[in-house]
């Protein structure tokens, strides 16, 4: 197996995972809520999470990675002497405690997720858009639901939202020039043949 590239900082990446051999990663809502907790605790610190959709058995985020000196180290336990932490540990620190709570959970044993996880560098402004698309309609993609707008577990709903969120609102808004906009190209769905090289692989 060729070991994945490390995280690199203030970089942008559409990160994604599944079940190991194709396991379910929420078997009921709480399972979602508490990925999030999780999620918030490891992950918000490190990074600015600007789309993100969990789906039963993977997900999909898009991230940028912050820089040493934006790290917010204060929100760790350990604070190890203030240092920045290492994205790509942290990312495997948060997936380990969530595999600890499920198998506690679920009387199950070994990995939960496939490894490693996903990392694909997000690298212009028409990727960005097209892919915070695509994350989004994924429920709608795989058959989950009829309109990915009322699917529960994505940021879609919140970047329309008023109401205080960790997500880089404002910024996807400014990408997509605004709400009207974002919805107008939500509707009219994404380019394939230019998103192929951030989506790498599709998962059922």
């Amino acid at each position: 197996m060729t070991k994945p590239t490390p995280l690199e900082f203030n970089q942008y990446y559409h990160i994604y995972n599944r079940g190991n051999n194709r396991e379910n990663l929420f078997r009921k809502p709480d399972n979602y809520h508490y990925f999030l907790k999780l999620y918030t605790k490891h992950i918000s610190p490190i990074t600015d999470t600007f789309a993100y959709c969990l789906l039963p058995n993977h997900f999909h985020l898009l991230v940028r990675i912050k820089s040493p000196d934006e790290q917010d180290l204060t929100s760790f336990q350990n604070l190890s002497g203030l240092k920045p932490r290492n994205p790509s540990q942290q990312f495997s620190n948060f997936f380990n405690a969530y595999t600890k709570a499920i198998n506690k959970a679920y009387n199950r044993t070994g990995a939960l997720f496939q490894r490693p996880f996903g990392r694909i560098p997000v690298t212009s402004d028409a990727y960005f858009v097209q892919l915070v698309i695509y994350i989004h309609q994924n429920p709608q993609k795989h058959g989950l639901i009829d309109d990915f707008r009322e699917w529960p577990y994505s940021s879609y709903r919140a970047l329309f939202s008023d109401k205080p969120t960790r997500l880089k609102r404002d910024i996807v808004l400014n990408w997509f020039d605004g709400p009207r906009q974002m919805e107008r190209l939500h509707r009219r769905g994404v380019n394939e043949a230019q998103l192929e090289p951030l989506i790498f692989e599709d998962f059922d």
